[in-house]
């Protein structure tokens, strides 16, 4: 019988009070790992009510205290880091070696911002009148509803939850309902942490029904998100309605460019991790693999030869090289996109469909799949696919690749594999993206430095390192004027 699994409200863990509940599934064989409650706006209002009456006290406690309890949560993550990445396999379906880093990227980010507990600078400054002291502090914006995607069940609530909660915020989170187990697991590490009733709370559900109550409840000051465009476009447009800040982490199409003058092997190594990691569901995936006319042909014939030697199966297993995608509706999204890849006049040249010999059967399994012949019209190279798919776009030189690279609704991640030093720094300056690498991948990020992207990929904001308060806190200018008298800065200083 499947393990029952409640909402996290004010320090007590209560169903939902619709009394209705959904599934998780694991995506590798159907299985039925829980049953978590199908939350609506009563069950949102509850925690936003939790939240709000928690931030005050919350507020007031000593930075360094808040950053005490994000260390312990640290200590504890990693003491459970083997359970908690078999956790994440079963509902989410990336191999082991890939939810370990999941894990490891909250520990990571436990420390990091536990860091921030003694720091939280503020700016100091010389006023422009005599016996007067300027400053600017950050402060807290109050309650902060974070959603989250399903592909890091665990990484990315840390990213956005540790930040609030050491800036003095209280949040209500909601995990996708794709991989809801993880958020069980990081609200009983916190509370086992010492973290107080009601500063985090959780609630399960989908989208509709829970998260867009999230979005427009009034208690609710701060929105962050990670997802689709099309979720989060919505989620700006309906807090610009409601005056809230709101801080999006969404979709990508990131491209390696390939010079003539380029390792190959480590190239196409690097592109087969990219393309094929995390079943291509990652924001940073590669998507396209931009090649120097010159280097394409071999470029295409070494990944393909990689791509056809992964070995597909149940992430759990060691011997697992590529997991399942997370459900049917993907599965289905991933083949429709190669359909139409092919019907655009591209050629597939490994993979192009499910798999499903044998114990596969049971699961949403796709071939790793290469298509040739791609432009960069077609729609296969316009619109993120989040599957084990990647087209091959030839180019004449870097500039035009650039230029390609830098022609889509998407700015998240890109890289480029060069020798000439020279061209690696123009690609580096020129390469609009929030992430570039050089000789590695597009994939892969430390969180001590910020994470984000341009154009559709979010609104601006970053999140992990320097800025990882930004969207969490505000900034407060203050000044002490010990003149006794009145001084009117602009009036009486010209």
């Amino acid at each position: 019988m499947a393990e029952k699994y409640l909402n996290f409200v004010g320090g007590r863990r209560v169903p939902a009070r619709s009394g209705k509940t959904f599934f998780n599934l694991n995506p590798a064989n159907g299985e039925v790992l829980g049953e978590f409650p199908h939350s609506d706006a009563a069950d949102v209002a509850d925690a936003a009510a939790a939240a709000r009456a928690a931030y005050p006290s919350w507020r007031l406690t000593p930075a360094p205290k808040r950053a005490e309890i994000l260390f312990r949560v640290g200590q504890r993550i990693a003491e459970r880091k083997e359970d908690l990445a078999r956790a994440a396999t079963r509902e989410m379906g990336k191999i082991l070696l890939e939810t370990r880093g999941d894990v490891q990227e909250g520990i990571d980010m436990a420390y990091l911002a536990a860091g921030e507990g003694r720091r939280l600078y503020g700016v100091t400054t010389p006023s422009a009148m005599p016996d007067k002291w300027a400053m600017s502090v950050r402060v807290p914006v109050g309650v902060v509803g974070v959603i989250t995607a399903w592909n890091f069940p665990f990484a990315v609530p840390t990213w956005k939850i540790f930040p609030a909660l050491v800036a003095g915020n209280t949040v209500v989170f909601k995990p996708s309902e794709e991989s809801p187990e993880m958020g069980h697991h990081l609200a009983r590490l916190l509370e086992e942490a010492g973290l107080p009733a009601g500063v985090l709370n959780v609630v399960f559900g989908t989208g509709t029904d829970a998260g867009s109550p999230l979005v427009r409840h009034p208690e609710i000051n701060v929105i962050s998100f990670t997802g689709s465009n099309a979720v989060g476009t919505a989620i700006a447009t309906e807090g610009a309605k409601l005056g809230k800040r709101v801080s999006l982490e969404m979709g990508g199409k990131n491209a390696i460019l390939v010079m003539d003058d380029a390792d190959l092997d480590l190239a196409a190594t690097a592109v087969a991790w990219s393309a094929f990691g995390t079943t291509g569901q990652r924001c940073t995936a590669c998507s396209r693999v931009i090649v120097h006319e010159k280097a394409c042909d071999e470029m295409v014939r070494r990944v393909v030869a990689r791509a056809n030697a992964i070995r597909i199966g149940d992430g759990l297993d060691p011997a697992t090289e590529m997991g399942p995608v997370v459900n049917r509706r993907q599965l289905e999204k991933v083949h429709t996109y190669v359909g139409i890849g092919a019907g655009e006049g591209a050629k597939i040249e490994a993979g192009g469909a499910p798999a499903v010999e044998g114990a596969l059967a049971r699961g949403t399994f796709y071939r790793p799949t290469v298509l040739t012949g791609v432009l960069p019209s077609m729609r296969v190279a316009q619109e993120e696919i989040f599957g084990p798919v990647v087209s091959f776009l030839r180019v004449a030189n870097l500039e035009e690749a650039i230029e390609v690279n830098n022609h889509t609704p998407f700015g998240l991640s890109s890289s480029i594999f060069v020798g000439d030093v020279n061209r690696a720094f123009r690609a580096m300056r020129d390469l609009d993206t929030g992430i570039v690498y050089v000789n590695h991948g597009t994939t892969g990020a430390e969180t001590h430095l910020p994470f984000g992207g341009t154009r559709g990929t979010g609104n601006g904001h970053r999140e992990a390192g320097h800025t990882m308060l930004d969207a969490f806190t505000e900034w407060k200018s203050l000044y002490v004027d010990f003149s006794g008298r009145l001084q009117r800065a602009q009036i009486d200083n010209n």
